[in-house]
Parts: C-alpha cells; sequence; structure tokens
C-alpha cells in the first residue's frame, strides 16, 4: 500500500469511531426510561434530543478554532487533546443522574473533542490527494458515515448486556484508545512528498479567512450548507421514532433501518466527492437538493408506505454525506487550499446552525402537529431556496 494512502485508512478508522453520534438513537430511549424513572419527572421529545442536538452545536463551532491551530501546531498533539476529550465526555455520561448532565457531557464536552479532531484527518488528507481531494476526503469521511451501522448494534448489544450507563464507560475507554494510537501516526506531507495537481496550481485563487468573507460566495455556500445540513440531520434524529410512529414497525425493525440508511450516509460522501470533482460545485449542489425535493415529495404523497420510506430515508440520508464531501471539496474550489483549514472551518459553521434549527423545528413539528410527516414540508421549502441561491451565486473557479 502506497504511503498517502494510509492517511485514508487512519482518517476512516477515527470518523467510524467519532461517528457515533449518530447512533444517539439508541441511547436515547433507554436513557430517558432510567431517568425519567430517577427523577419522577417526564423529559420532552426536545428535551430527549438536546443531547445530540448540542453536541453537533459544540462540534461545529470549535472546529474553526481548531483548524486556525491545524497547521500552527502539531496535528498528533492536537488530535491527542480532542481525542481525550471525546473520550472524557463519553465516561462522564456513564455516570449521569439527569439529561442536563448528559448534554453538559456527552453534548458540550463530546462536541468539543470531536470538533478538535474531526478537521485534522480531512486537512491532511486534502493535502497528500490534491489531484482528487473530493474522492479523497469524502472516502475518508466514510467512516464518519458508516458508523451507525457498526456502532448502533454495537451499543444496543452492549446496552442490553450491560446497561445504558455502562455501555457509555466502555465506549469512551474504546474510543480513547482507538483514537489516541491513530493520532500517533497524523501527519502533513512534506515539500518532497506533495503532489502536483497543475489545476490547484495554475488556476485557483487563494483567499485567506478575511478575503473569503468579503465574498457573496461565501454566504451562498455557508446557507447551502446549512440547509444540507439542517434536511440531512434532522432525518437522521428522528429515522427510528419516525419508522415507529408513522411506518408502524417494530423498535428492532427501525434499528434495522437505522444501520441500513447508515451505508447510504457513507456512501454519500464518496459518491459526492467524485460528483463535485466531475461536475463542480454548484452543479453538485443542483443533483444533491433535486434528489432531497424529490425525497421530500414522495414522503408527502405516500406517508405511511414502508417502500416509500425506505427510498426517501435513503435518498436523505445518502445526501447529509453528500453534504460532508461537497462542503470542503468546494472550500478548495472556491477559496484555494492554502488556507482550507481555517477556511473550512469557517464554512462548518452552518453545519452547527442546521444542527440547532433542526433540533427545535423537528421538536416544533412533531408537538404540534401530532406527527413526524410535517416535517418534510420546511425541508422541501428550504430545498427551493437553497436550490435558487446555488444557481445564482455559486462559481467555481
Amino acid at each position: 500500500m502506497k504511503r498517502r494512502e494510509s492517511y485514508i485508512i487512519i482518517g476512516l478508522i477515527m470518523f467510524l469511531c467519532m461517528g457515533t453520534i449518530y447512533s444517539w438513537g439508541v441511547f436515547q430511549r433507554p436513557l430517558v426510561k432510567i431517568l425519567e424513572q430517577a427523577g419522577g419527572k417526564h423529559i420532552s421529545s426536545t428535551m430527549a434530543g438536546m443531547p445530540y442536538t448540542v453536541f453537533l452545536f459544540f462540534y461545529a463551532f470549535s472546529m474553526p478554532v481548531a483548524g486556525l491551530f491545524i497547521k500552527k501546531v502539531n496535528p498528533k498533539g492536537l488530535s491527542i487533546l480532542g481525542s481525550f476529550l471525546i473520550a472524557l465526555a463519553w465516561i462522564l455520561a456513564g455516570f449521569a443522574e439527569s439529561i442536563e448532565f448528559i448534554i453538559a457531557t456527552y453534548g458540550i464536552l463530546g462536541g468539543i473533542g470531536v470538533g478538535i479532531v474531526y478537521g485534522i484527518p480531512m486537512a491532511i488528507v486534502a493535502e497528500w490527494f490534491p489531484d482528487k481531494k473530493g474522492f479523497a476526503v469524502g472516502l475518508t469521511l466514510l467512516g464518519f458515515g458508516l458508523s451507525p451501522f457498526l456502532t448502533a448494534p454495537l451499543a444496543g448489544e452492549l446496552i442490553a448486556v450491560f446497561g445504558v450507563f455502562s455501555t457509555f464507560k466502555i465506549l469512551g475507554i474504546l474510543f480513547f484508545i482507538v483514537l489516541t494510537l491513530l493520532s500517533l501516526f497524523l501527519k502533513f506531507p512534506n515539500g518532497n512528498e506533495k503532489q502536483n495537481d497543475k489545476k490547484n496550481v495554475e488556476t485557483l485563487k487563494e483567499l485567506k479567512p478575511k478575503e473569503m468573507l468579503k465574498t457573496s460566495k461565501f454566504y451562498a455556500l455557508w446557507i447551502c450548507y446549512t440547509i444540507g445540513a439542517f434536511c440531512g440531520l434532522m432525518i437522521i434524529g428522528i429515522s427510528s421514532s419516525y419508522a415507529q410512529e408513522v411506518i408502524k414497525i417494530t423498535p428492532l425493525k427501525a434499528a434495522f433501518f437505522t444501520s441500513f440508511f447508515a451505508v447510504f450516509n457513507g456512501i454519500g460522501r464518496p459518491l459526492f466527492g467524485i460528483i463535485t470533482d466531475k461536475l463542480g460545485s454548484k452543479n453538485a449542489i443542483t443533483v444533491s437538493y433535486l434528489s432531497i425535493i424529490f425525497a421530500g415529495v414522495i414522503s408527502i404523497l405516500f406517508k405511511s408506505n414502508i417502500v416509500a420510506f425506505t427510498l426517501a430515508f435513503s435518498i436523505m440520508w445518502l445526501n447529509l454525506g453528500g453534504w460532508l464531501a461537497i462542503a470542503p471539496a468546494s472550500t478548495i474550489n472556491i477559496f484555494g487550499k492554502l488556507n482550507y483549514s481555517s477556511n473550512y472551518g469557517i464554512l462548518f459553521t452552518a453545519y452547527g446552525i442546521g444542527a440547532i434549527s433542526q433540533g427545535f423545528i423537528g421538536g416544533y413539528f412533531r408537538e404540534t402537529f401530532g406527527s413526524y410527516i410535517y416535517i418534510f414540508y420546511p425541508i422541501v421549502i428550504a430545498c427551493i431556496i437553497g436550490l435558487i441561491i446555488a444557481r445564482i451565486f455559486i462559481k467555481d473557479n
């Protein structure tokens, strides 16, 4: 195996660990049940989803800060720091006595830890593969998307045998060992190891963060990324509950569907990485939005049909994975690769806004209208707006 390919494998395994956040639904029900019994009070749907929402928010907004230091400090040390915070968050969550404590540990501390580590393998792989950055970064991020396929069943088994709190501790220890060891191998290429990329060298305009923030293209891409994250994260967060409440299937079958959809989340990253490399950012965004609109429309029209559900949710999970490849590749395509780590860190705040908005809007529509089916109306409207913005303002260099 060539040396640079090893960084994809290292990053993929690290993202498999960090992507366990997408298995939150496996923890949520047993955790809420125990906390309600212990505290003697009801935990609302919105509050039950807050650890997931808060995690995503802090993950997104700690990443820009970490992005400023990735090339200024040793990436190994930075990654080990983040790995320690991730492990500490999971272990402390194992001692929780309230949903608020879960939010503070799993949500805030875990989110910051993942925000620190997340950008490091991406930045390193992008440097090693300037000739096919979209595909390489997308392939690395495959681990984040595929994580629920492996970790959801694993967590379910551990919860059944050891209980939900012991499972938090076991996974925390496991993540610390794996992430810390892999962090030791992270390294940017030196001058002799850099790959040739004539397109980037000859045609890309390199923009610093301050220069990027003065362009309309940044704000257009930021809004589009927010919409993509909002749609995908909301669907991921409610997939199991939707399957049980709307499609009327058992929790066991709902867990199977969650694992099944995770495959599409993983595939979406290299797939849309290739699409962005081949067709450019504007066309990749267009493909994403049109497919999400299609998924939303068939969900509204066919509601409790299990075939429509499977197709629509597969498309939605595919596109969340897709956006996590479109956005970093587009950052390089539009603003250059020299300041990629800091530029993408700033753009990634869109993911945090998408995470926060989906948490409140998803919970509001469920509690107000009594069914998750109505969430597809804001999803379709948001994507139509995003499509218009992308076609007018997004331009590839």
